[in-house]
């Protein structure tokens, strides 16, 4: 129950959770890949119920060779549970994985698209900067967000000192 309420609970709380455990020192960072890769996992089993290597590879653009490696790399490291040839879905880990970077993916997202920037700016955008991101760095954003949903009128005065600034 107390992961239930973690994966579907508060996404500012989670990020701050997931921080204290992903900046263990015992604990490897996960690549760019990793987290590409789980995502997208993450997505399939949502909409499928389960994920397949070849559909990975091709919403990736990987090949299946590639992917199936990573997959394998994945379960040995507790995110999925996998059998060859077999469909693969997340474990609890990788659940709670997939969770912190959908949230960082959905606030980054939205911070973008509150200051004004076109939906293909803030797509590209997002997936540069995803990785890079330090926690304390990603919950500061997470409140902006917040904050500017609750008081859009400082969103709105914050647009408009862009709007000046940047036809200056």
């Amino acid at each position: 129950m107390r992961i239930r309420t973690f994966l579907l609970g508060d996404p500012v709380a989670r990020t701050a959770a997931f921080s204290r455990v992903s900046s263990h020192p015992h604990r490897p960072e996960r690549s760019e890949s990793t987290e590409d890769h789980l995502e997208r996992i993450h997505d399939l089993v949502e909409r499928n119920g389960y994920a397949r290597v070849s559909d990975l590879a091709a919403e990736l653009g990987l090949t299946r060779s590639t992917v199936s490696n990573m997959v394998r790399r994945l379960a040995k490291r507790g995110f999925v549970n996998y059998t060859r040839y077999r469909g693969f879905t997340l474990t609890v880990e990788g659940m709670a994985v997939a969770a912190h970077i959908k949230d960082r993916h959905h606030t980054l997202t939205a911070l973008l698209g509150q200051m004004g920037l076109e939906a293909q700016t803030v797509a590209e955008e997002v997936e540069e900067i995803e990785h890079h991101l330090r926690p304390q760095t990603l919950a500061a954003f997470s409140a902006l967000v917040r904050y500017w949903k609750e008081h859009p009128t400082e969103l709105k005065a914050f647009r408009r000192y862009l709007t000046r600034r940047t036809a200056a």
